[in-house]
């Protein structure tokens, strides 16, 4: 995935279209590419991180933290998605030039409200800084957002850590300096289950 994010994704088939850009794969989980923010907040002593706390509506015991993104819609690159659903998920506006990255890529595979997912993601990472030099609009959330999600914070890393939840990606329990001083290599996870 590396260097796809300015591809845009194109129209599927017909099946696909109706299941809301999600292709069905022969291993029975809906498929599709993702894109998500990494939001900092360099302004304290210690970096923070826009976090959303959801909970599976099938399953409203299982909760956890996870970064603002999404499906990428069709003809739209994995840029565009994420600054997409970054501003409708957070109300924080950025420009495309503004994300740096992919730093990482993976496929996350996992279950969401009883149905299986494999969703290919670009992540990015961004300054608050940048999205605070716009006026926030409010968030846009889909019915499903609504239903699943709970929480928007900013976290430190020990604060995420802290907490029993689980952390999705996992990876964000583990040092931020590779996304803090990106080095300009993106890096791929592979397949990742969740």
């Amino acid at each position: 995935m590396a260097g796809s994010e300015d591809a845009p994704l194109e129209e599927g088939a017909p099946e696909e279209r109706a299941l809301g850009g999600h292709a069905l794969g022969a291993d029975g989980r809906l498929h599709r590419r993702g894109a998500r923010v990494l939001l900092v907040d360099r302004s304290h002593a210690v970096p923070r991180l826009l976090m959303m706390l959801g909970h599976d509506p099938d399953v409203p015991t299982r909760s956890f933290w996870f970064t603002p993104g999404g499906g990428i819609e069709a003809n739209e690159s994995s840029r565009e998605a994420a600054v997409r659903e970054l501003a409708e998920e957070t109300g924080y506006a950025l420009e495309t030039h503004e994300l740096r990255g992919p730093v990482w890529t993976r496929t996350a595979v996992f279950d969401f409200a009883s149905l299986p997912y494999s969703q290919t993601e670009d992540i990015f990472v961004a300054d608050l800084a940048d999205a605070e030099a716009r006026q926030r609009q409010s968030a846009v959330w889909t019915e499903q957002e609504l239903e699943s999600i709970d929480e928007v914070s900013w976290l430190t890393l020990e604060e995420l850590r802290a907490d029993a939840r689980e952390v999705f990606p996992a990876r964000l329990l583990e040092s931020w300096e590779a996304f803090l001083e990106w080095d300009g290599v993106t890096r791929d996870f592979g397949e990742v289950d969740e």
